[in-house]
């Protein structure tokens, strides 16, 4: 017992040892604590004792255990040494020194946001961004693990790097290539022993450790934080945005998803909910609205689940009131400020920015939600329903904690609430065991409800899901792909019905840009976020009607809609305006 002890203790005290040293310093730290008499004399035991006083001096001040596993996920207020480096890295090892980092992002919106948040810390760290693929000493791709088809599109272009990277000059720096995000949580070991390219992986909760990742891959090495956080928000990382010329940005809100949707991988990559305090998102939104941008949109897993036990005061409030006809996977949560105020507040910052949110759970739209989006003119009236099916049977094996009849009687409040709303949702083609009579009450439910905007999707069997380990998926691809086609074609055919309702209505466009089809088109988005085209022309100034302007990104334009499809809506401009002000002529 004695011996191994002994080998622990200098495990944990070793300060990066050289091997040759290490079978002599065992010997003599064990001897020390053995109960074996020795046959040195006074004067060795003397000597002995100052060796040993000196190494127990190194030993408080050196590493722990903990130096040599993956960095631990920081707290949400870190201690005043949180900053300091590992013992084995100097401060200059974390600095960039003006390398550039060339970031690529995939999936959701939430990559967006990791993305703005992994810049922020590199940036603060030394590095430079660049959008120049050849001149990028670090490659970083955000990556998402949603459906097979994402994972095996990062396969493909990390094949691609891998020429890149081969082909670096040995003048320049050695190029490093990272996995970030969902597929580098979900995979693993996968990564670096399938492609031994990759020298790092940071998965959600990590990016805080980027600096460290990227000064272990320097010298030599494969680097790897995969740790998922209770805690871990980014509430005090202020992300930068990546396209300066944006009239919109990502807020996150909260992290992580409770709701262990059968088919769902987001609980596995990204871990338990947790939700940033409202004072930071507050000065978030205060800082982008100074900055001229006239939009955010709320981002969180399940983002209206939002829930704040950061003031003590509100810990223990009343329970969470759901969606009627609606129950969780979870034990009912108590307390805590709850999204219903923080839309709130945030609608409350500037009135001229208007608010969205995504991606929401049916579950989570309680009476005092809806009655807010009514009341507040800047808070959109368009909301994100995710359905997924239109089949009882099918929700009760996705765990979505709803029918096909509480879904419905939702959608038909929500309508009564919000006269005019904006709906869109998610629907998974060929889940484990779906019938072509599910299928066929999927459809049923597209023409029912006549969605604005949909997303659409053949199922995709993930591992460590509750459907991998219960489950047989077993409707074949040709199947999924037919009913996935068909189910696209039903939902174009109502949308295009719905939209046209527009045509002949003025609508309140705010401008993104020139549009992609057309150079002599401007294009945005209105308050149901159904893309609008109308012409770059010559217009008039509402707030001075002596004035002709040209409208501009981060302009509000009332546009008169003359024509509608299934995802655009054309038209001619009539002013320029303001959010507030446009109400008088729509």
């Amino acid at each position: 017992m004695h011996s191994l002890q002994c080998i622990l203790q200098v495990q944990k005290s070793l300060r990066w040892t050289p091997l040759a040293s290490v079978p002599w310093l065992l010997l003599k730290h064990c001897r020390a604590h053995s109960s074996l008499p020795s046959t040195a004399g006074p004067s060795s035991e003397r000597k002995e004792d100052e060796v040993w006083k000196d190494f127990r001096s190194r030993l408080t001040t050196g590493p722990t255990f903990q130096h040599f596993l993956s960095v631990s996920a920081p707290q949400e207020k870190p201690s005043p040494e949180a900053g300091a480096p590992p013992p084995y890295l100097t401060v200059d090892d974390l600095l960039g020194r003006q390398r550039k980092v060339y970031l690529e992002t995939y999936g959701c919106q939430m990559n967006v946001s990791d993305t703005e948040i992994a810049w922020s810390i590199l940036q603060k760290s030394g590095y430079l961004r660049t959008s120049n693929l050849q001149e990028a000493d670090v490659i970083l791709l955000v990556t998402c693990s949603i459906r097979e088809k994402a994972e095996q599109t990062i396969w493909n272009r990390l094949h691609q790097l891998k020429a890149l990277k081969t082909r670096r000059p040995r003048s320049r720096v050695p190029l490093k290539i990272g996995i970030l995000g969902c597929m580098a949580e979900r995979l693993k070991e996968e990564i670096l022993n399938r492609e031994k390219m990759v020298d790092l992986l940071a998965g959600p909760d990590a990016y805080r450790d980027l600096p460290r990742l990227l000064a272990v891959a320097e010298s030599g090495q494969q680097a790897a934080n995969v740790l998922l956080s209770l805690e871990e928000t980014y509430a005090d990382v202020l992300p930068v945005q990546m396209n300066p010329s944006a009239t919109s940005a990502f807020v996150s809100v909260m992290r992580g998803c409770d709701n262990m949707c059968s088919y769902c991988i987001v609980p596995f990559t990204r871990g338990r909910e947790r939700s940033r305090p409202i004072t930071s998102i507050l000065e978030e939104v205060r800082k982008l609205s100074e900055q001229g941008l006239k939009e955010v949109i709320l981002l969180g897993q399940n983002v209206n689940s939002f829930r704040d036990n950061s003031e003590v005061q509100f810990s223990n409030a009343v329970s969470t009131n759901l969606s009627r006809g609606f129950t969780t996977n979870y034990k009912t949560k108590q307390g805590g400020l709850r999204f219903s105020h923080l839309l709130d507040q945030v609608s409350r910052i500037d009135p001229e920015m208007r608010i969205r949110f995504t991606s929401p759970h049916p579950k989570d739209f309680p009476d005092e939600v809806l009655q807010l989006i009514h009341e507040r003119d800047n808070i959109c009236k368009q909301i994100h329903l995710p359905a997924q099916s239109g089949s009882s049977r099918v929700l009760d094996a996705m765990r979505r904690g709803y029918s096909r009849e509480a879904y419905v009687e939702l959608v038909h409040h929500i309508r009564e609430t919000i006269p005019g709303v904006s709906l869109s949702s998610d629907f998974i083609a060929g889940f484990c065991g779906e019938t072509e009579e599910d299928h066929l009450q999927t459809v049923s439910l597209l023409r029912e409800v006549q969605y604005n905007t949909g997303f659409l999707f053949a199922y995709s069997m993930r591992q460590k899901t509750r459907a991998y380990h219960r489950l047989k998926d077993d409707v074949p691809e040709e199947i999924k792909l037919r009913r996935l086609e068909e189910l696209i074609t039903v939902f174009r055919e109502e949308a295009s019905k719905v939209n046209k309702s527009y045509v002949g209505c003025n609508q309140l466009v705010l401008v993104e840009g020139v549009s992609k089809r057309s150079a002599t088109d401007l294009c945005g988005r209105n308050d149901g976020n159904l893309r609008v085209v109308f012409p770059d022309v010559d217009m008039e100034d509402a707030a001075d009607p002596r004035l002709t302007v040209r409208a501009q990104p981060g302009d509000y334009v009332l546009v008169k809609i003359t024509a509608a499809s299934s995802q655009t809506l054309r038209g001619h401009a009539l002013c320029r305006t303001t959010l507030k002000g446009s109400s008088a002529h729509c």
